[in-house]
């Protein structure tokens, strides 16, 4: 159940939650789409969802059977839109994100960052704190690596996005980026996404390589229940039996994904497939699949790169992808 106040009062709300606690459930109050809501579950409730409506304060209440319930489209039935400085995602326009895995010098992000604004991307990724399978990996630039995108950022004229491993250094990140990036290993990091609730800033949540769908929007949950309405989501493929790609990318998620929540979600071909040559035919299933957005690895040297050399493109390979979607984006009536 969630209960939506209308302009309450402390008394009001108390009298909810009372009510609430009289019939064995707990309460849960969140502050978000510019309104006090409390939700709350349990099989108690669906007979019990009149008596709420006449509570001194209540202006709605919906009865969500789902177990994500302000993620849920029966709660918000139109898609939600994130705003990063006058970047849309939700909207009928297909933002592009672009960059390098990993930041490994001023000079290489730079040079990314001008190559792919020039082919049409509205928002650069590049990695600092490198969570790595393997220990002795790159780990990242880290806070030299923050630094140095921040100042890119205020060079080119364009938002970053970078992800966020840890919840001490969730007030540093947001400082310098304007979009935090929870990474695959992290989607169930419950403090992370407990402290990027906290900051208000806009997320971006992958979707973790083993992760069911309902998994990945309780996620999503964990951040709107703590008031932060401002996620995007990101399919970026699963771990399969499939050898020949890194991961098989999921378009079934796209699809249901905005069937069951009004949130954006986006696609990451790049992780999908592991490998450059599927990015572009990815790239454009997605937005067959109704994707809002794509977020792509692109490195001045390919087979340079300390980090996922095989999966970026070039920036010459990129511009012309952007060239071949936005022809697809006009068909499907939106826009690149």
């Amino acid at each position: 159940m969630i209960i939506v106040m209308d302009a309450p009062a402390v008394q009001e709300v108390k009298q909810v939650l009372d009510e609430l606690q009289y019939l064995g459930v707990e309460g849960h109050i969140t502050e978000c789409f510019n309104r006090t809501i409390i939700t709350a579950d349990g099989d108690v409730l669906q007979k019990n969802d009149k008596h709420f409506e006449g509570l001194p304060g209540v202006e709605k209440v919906y009865f969500i059977t789902t177990p994500f319930k302000l993620v849920s489209r029966q709660f918000h039935s139109d898609t939600s839109i994130v705003s990063i400085r006058g970047v849309d995602f939700g909207s009928r326009a297909i933002p592009v994100i672009a960059g390098p895995c990993a930041i490994e010098s001023y000079e290489q992000l730079y040079d990314t960052a001008v190559a792919v604004k020039k082919a049409g991307a509205c928002i650069l990724r590049a990695g600092t704190y490198k969570p790595r399978t393997s220990p002795y990996s790159f780990q990242g630039l880290e806070r030299e690596g923050l630094a140095i995108l921040q100042a890119v950022s205020r060079q080119v004229d364009m938002p970053v996005v970078s992800e966020v491993t840890d919840p001490r250094l969730v007030e540093n990140f947001c400082e310098a980026v304007d979009i935090l990036q929870i990474g695959a290993r992290n989607m169930q990091n419950f403090a992370l996404l407990k402290e990027v609730a906290h900051s208000k800033k806009p997320v971006l949540l992958k979707r973790g390589p083993a992760s069911t769908i309902e998994e990945w929007l309780l996620a999503a949950e964990y951040i709107i229940a703590g008031g932060n309405s401002q996620i995007i989501l990101c399919e970026r493929g699963i771990r399969t039996f499939e050898p020949y790609t890194r991961n098989t990318l999921d378009l079934n998620a796209v699809a249901l994904a905005k069937v069951l929540s009004h949130l954006p979600v986006i696609v990451d071909p790049s992780h999908g497939t592991g490998q450059w040559r599927l990015v572009g035919p990815m790239a454009k299933a997605s937005l067959a699949a109704g994707a809002d957005g794509l977020i792509i690895e692109v490195h001045p040297s390919p087979a340079e790169a300390l980090s996922d050399g095989p999966q970026s493109l070039t920036p010459e390979n990129f511009d012309i992808l952007i060239n071949e979607l936005r022809s697809l984006a006009n068909v499907l009536h939106r826009q690149i």
